[in-house]
């Protein structure tokens, strides 16, 4: 049953069937599926190399409450706070039971319990817990160590380190006590109790927390804490629907659960883990793609938070400088100079996929770890992260491993990357697989430029590999074929030549944008991954066509495990669950698609396009040179709203900002809290200034 007075409120009163699709909380450092016995937390992996995986956690709070006499139940998960409550009504109490990962307090969980008297009696009310706590771990060698201030605490390290060498992380468990029942006497006619684990990586770090734990509960503001950094978090973004609950709904949970798997926007501790398939509530051994991160993070989930959160993404940035040294190890195993980023990476940045022809071929994932390097540079201008931020080491070591692996072929004049796997993992050992040689050419351009803005002298290759690479077209059928060899009609598993268009961008005519679409629709896995029709909405978007766009993004309703928004990867309910590269694919359609926002060197260009079905789309906080805009898209016209200033990432002087409409030329000034309506049309967000050949440093 589905609260239809509110997209943000997912109710109903039995649980899902498979508990794989009950919803996971998680904030960033960790991550928890309601009622299970397992938890995560970011960077604590187990296992070497092809082996590792998250580290399975017992969690003390896995409890459940039931009586002894009927009730009806009630489960809700609020996407306003993040709060996921159990609400049992029996003859003589109504129990209410409250989980939360605390959105402020990234290392402490809450259990809170409410029994309120439904009539007077002499007997008590008992209410039962039903734990299925086990302090034990086939990862972690748990020992018990002494109370803290009234709370149980255990400690261990990992049996194994991701690589010879490496260190085990050491985890620390203390928690309030969670007894098997909980009562009201008779005199009684409400009572509430609350419970905090603390998890963390040191005892001084855990003692702290849960000091803090306790500090919050005495005063009464554990909960509102949580519920404030929520609602600061919606302050800054929301994405909301007029005219299909479905995709209102579906929308709020993409957002809801990726926003989850970020930290917070207060978090100091420069420290994150980065974003896998599954989140951080999956990922132990041989489930969820072990918890490790892919390109899904950079290309699949990055975007859509990025156009809000400049602090959120510098976050993934930051996660990818932290594995430099490992993505140097990668490509000296290889015999290539530069940085060769994992397919599969955890904490060092080595190479952990369990198959080694994915990290030897899948050669892509370079180019797409600094495509979202080149996307932030373009929304925020802040050079910083590549300064002493230590981007510009990736971008230009990135181009170097480019330059290494190309091979020059004299016959046709050109570089071509031989024995990769494209996207579509169907195909392995092709040569120039045209998404993979696209994203080269980006990455080597994108290296050019930063090397100009910073005023480093580029290697002449970089241009040269960049204006010269082959980029495979069949200029019979005007269409890109994946690879060389590749016949049309070959089967696909997923998106990859449809993303040349977007979110690469390359440079086509409308009729082959159109040609590569219908030649990889009717031929692309029906049952591949969640992210795939989100690609093809947005090329036939492009083109002017939202019914056709709009049938294929609803495909991606059959991904969607109700009653909690929870993805899949499959269709049918199987692969990874919590599947946030599927989310983040379809927030991008809806981000990038229906308003048309692409993000430019010069600008923030847009052409918006709205299906029969949707009345109106609000983006409310989307952050452009650290400015914050509203957008109100409608059938006939657009409205933007400017906000008040409220400073910039890098930079303390923000441009002023202008609407330039592309068929009329029109140019209006955007001054803060004062809406600017205009026709339905394309056009760009870009400075007033006069345009610089330089940014400043």
């Amino acid at each position: 049953m589905s609260c239809d007075s509110d997209p943000y409120v997912f109710t109903t009163d039995a649980l899902p069937n498979d508990p794989r699709f009950l919803p996971p909380l998680a904030n960033g450092l960790l991550g928890w599926k309601v009622f299970d016995s397992i938890m995560h937390m970011g960077g604590v992996y187990n296992g070497e190399a092809g082996d590792c995986h998250r580290a399975d956690i017992p969690c003390p709070l896995a409890a459940k409450i039931e009586t002894e006499e009927p009730a009806q139940h009630n489960y809700t998960l609020d996407t306003h706070t993040g709060i996921f409550s159990h609400t049992l009504s029996s003859a003589s109490v109504t129990a209410s039971q409250s989980l939360y990962c605390h959105r402020f307090y990234a290392n402490i969980l809450v259990m809170e319990v409410l029994l309120e008297r439904r009539v007077t009696s002499e007997e008590p009310v008992v209410v039962n817990l039903v734990s299925s706590f086990d302090p034990h771990s086939k990862d972690i060698q748990f020992e018990s160590s002494p109370d803290y201030k009234g709370g149980r605490h255990i400690q261990g390290q990992t049996a194994k380190a991701e690589f010879p060498g490496g260190s085990c992380p050491t985890v620390h468990l203390i928690w309030t006590p969670v007894p098997s029942t909980v009562s009201l006497p008779p005199e009684q006619t409400k009572a509430r109790w609350g419970f905090i684990l603390v998890v963390a990586n040191s005892l001084e770090a855990a003692k702290s927390s849960y000091d803090e734990g306790l500090n919050l509960m005495e005063t009464g503001n554990l909960r509102p804490s949580h519920e404030k950094a929520w609602k600061e978090l919606w302050l800054q973004s929301k994405v909301e629907v007029t005219g299909s609950e479905t995709l209102s709904k579906a929308v709020v949970g993409c957002m809801f659960y990726l926003l989850s798997a970020f930290p917070s926007i207060h978090d100091t501790s420069s420290y994150f883990g980065g974003l896998s398939p599954g989140g951080l509530s999956n990922g132990g051994d041989g489930q969820d793609y072990w918890g490790h991160v892919f390109w899904d993070q950079d290309v699949w989930m990055y975007p859509g938070i990025a156009l809000f959160y400049p602090k959120l993404a510098r976050s993934v940035l930051e996660y990818r400088v932290g594995t430099i040294d490992g993505a140097k190890d990668n490509a000296q195993k290889q015999g290539y100079k530069g940085l060769k980023f994992p397919w599969e990476s955890a904490v060092s940045g080595r190479e952990v996929c369990p198959d080694d022809i994915y990290g030897q071929q899948e050669i892509h994932i370079n180019g797409d770890v600094t495509l979202a390097f080149q996307h932030y540079l373009y929304l925020t201008e802040d050079l910083s992260v590549f300064t002493e931020g230590k981007g510009s080491e990736v971008i230009f070591g990135v181009a170097d491993y480019w330059v290494s692996r190309v091979k020059w072929n004299p016959d046709d004049q050109k570089y071509h990357l031989l024995g990769v796997m494209p996207p579509d993992e169907y195909y392995y050992n092709v040569n120039n697989s045209v998404y993979t040689n696209t994203v080269a050419k980006l990455s080597l351009q994108f290296a050019v430029e930063l090397a100009d803005f910073l005023q480093h002298s580029a290697p002449k290759e970089w241009q040269e590999v960049a204006e010269r690479i082959e980029i495979p077209f069949d200029q019979e059928l005007q269409y890109h074929p994946e690879y060389d060899g590749y016949s049309k009609g070959q089967p696909v598993k997923q998106a990859d030549t449809v993303m040349l268009g977007y979110p690469l961008g390359l440079p086509m005519p409308p009729e082959v944008r159109r040609n590569d679409l219908e030649a990889y629709e009717p031929v692309t896995d029906p049952n591949g991954p969640a992210m795939t029709w989100g690609m093809f909405a947005i090329g036939w978007l492009e083109l002017g066509e939202a019914e056709k766009a709009q049938r294929l993004l609803e495909k991606c309703f059959k991904n969607i495990q109700g009653p909690f928004q929870v993805w899949s990867e499959s269709s049918d309910g199987s692969g990874a669950v919590n599947f946030l590269t599927g989310m983040g694919g379809f927030l991008q359609a809806v981000l990038f698609g229906y308003t048309g926002f692409r993000v430019q060197k010069e600008c923030l260009a847009f052409a918006p396009l709205l299906p029969d079905e949707i009345c109106e789309l609000c983006v409310r906080g989307i952050n452009y040179l650290g400015n914050q805009m509203d957008w109100l898209l409608r059938k006939d016209d657009v409205c933007v709203i400017l906000r008040e200033q409220t400073g910039r990432a890098g930079n303390t002087n923000p441009h002023k900002l202008q609407v330039v409409l592309k068929a009329s030329g029109a140019k209006i000034p955007l001054k803060p809290g004062q809406p600017v309506t205009f026709p339905r049309e394309a056009g760009c967000i870009c400075k007033m200034d006069p345009p610089s050949s330089c940014w400043p440093l």
